[in-house]
């Protein structure tokens, strides 16, 4: 049997990049996974015809996750669709590379509502609504270790993901539900390489203590490990799956 059959997941932002390959891979595993998206309606519907390749569930919910009410459909759509469920992935995020002395506050708002308050209110839908026993994965970044210029307004995004992370772990804990950050190191997505330059990338690949840049697979396996009951045990743990990047 997969390790996640009969399993419910959702994915946030999962049309492309690290969440698609996500939520192919909770897919591969047996699990049934709504595909959340934003925009274009195109490329989750591909995802969706590619899960029911795999043998598995999929619907493809469009919502805007820096809005409460949006998170609150895409559980709706998700229960009534699936019955329940078991697996979030808070995925979705958005990034502005600017020294702060150029950080707009439309640029900042727009940031912390994605990737901090998005987290943070399906967080609270998932300890309303998700199964006894469920995975909370939420997405921070390696990049809040490395003092990197330019990166002050999305590193405080994802220093405040990996707080919430801690405290819901300990609020949650008592129904068995895990909650964890995964933060990934420089990975080949085509947010990653928004806004950078090639030797600024490549300059970021050799940071890396096994060499180049991250897949988006090496991050989808690590979460299906964290969603799985082998994980049982991991729960409040920030991991960085970069390579070794120091």
């Amino acid at each position: 049997m997969p390790s996640l059959a009969g399993k419910i997941a959702i994915v946030t932002g999962a049309s492309r990049g690290i969440g698609r390959a996500i939520a192919l891979k909770l897919a591969e595993q047996g699990a049934s996974v709504t595909v959340n998206y934003a925009g274009n309606a195109e490329k989750p519907q591909e995802v969706v015809a590619e899960i029911e390749k795999l043998g598995s569930k999929a619907i493809a919910v469009q919502a805007d996750i820096s809005k409460v009410a949006e998170i609150q459909k895409l559980f709706d759509q998700t229960i009534e669709k699936f019955g329940k469920v078991d697996i979030l992935v808070n995925n979705a995020g958005a990034i502005v590379y600017k020294p702060i002395t150029e950080v707009t506050e439309a640029e900042f708002d727009k940031i912390f509502a994605v990737n901090v308050k998005g987290t943070y209110f399906a967080c609270q839908q998932a300890a309303h609504r998700m199964a006894d026993g469920g995975r909370i994965i939420n997405f921070s970044s390696s990049t809040t270790a490395m003092m990197l210029p330019t990166y002050s307004a999305y590193v405080g995004t994802k220093g405040a993901v990996e707080q919430i992370t801690r405290i819901v772990a300990k609020e949650l804990g008592s129904r068995g539900i895990t909650v964890n950050a995964i933060s990934p190191g420089p990975t080949d997505t085509e947010l990653f390489r928004q806004g950078k330059t090639e030797e600024q990338i490549n300059r970021l690949a050799q940071a890396s203590a096994l060499g180049g840049l991250g897949e988006v697979q090496d991050i989808a396996d690590v979460v299906a490990f964290l969603a799985s009951d082998e994980a049982r045990w991991i729960t409040g743990q920030n991991i960085r799956v970069n390579g070794g990047v120091a």
